[in-house]
Formats: structure tokens, C-alpha cells, sequence
């Protein structure tokens, strides 16, 4: 196993750690409903994707929870 030979000076490997910084996310809104996401995905929202109709979407039908009106002591 190889070992360094000199010591890597504090500026040489910041230096190197230059491009490690986190950069900022490119979002974007759909063009159909005007909402954001990211380039190159399918919006989840209508199911476009570079505007033609890409996927199906089935709404989803908001079920309300029924509390037994009886309840156990």
C-alpha cells in the first residue's frame, strides 16, 4: 500500500476541495398547472412531461375516517 511521501499542505487540499461544494438545485415550474419541479421528471401533479401527456393520472378520492360512535371502555 502506497504512503505519501510529503506532507499535503493545508491550501493544496483546499484547493483540491474546491469543486466539493454543494451547488443550487435547478427547479422549474410545469408549464400545464405551474407547478415546481425538477427539469427532465414527469410533473406529478398532471402527468406532462415536455408538453404532451406523458403518464395518467388517477386522483386520489379523500376518504374520510368514520369514528365508531360506540366505543370500548
Amino acid at each position: 500500500m502506497g504512503t505519501p511521501k510529503k506532507h499535503k499542505t493545508h491550501a493544496g487540499k483546499r484547493q483540491r476541495r474546491s469543486h466539493h461544494a454543494l451547488k443550487k438545485v435547478n427547479i422549474f415550474s410545469c408549464p400545464k398547472c405551474k407547478t415546481p419541479l425538477l427539469p427532465h421528471r414527469v410533473c406529478l401533479k398532471c402527468g406532462t412531461y415536455a408538453d404532451r401527456q406523458a403518464m395518467v393520472i388517477k386522483e386520489k378520492k379523500k376518504q374520510a375516517k368514520k369514528k365508531s360512535a360506540t366505543s370500548k371502555k
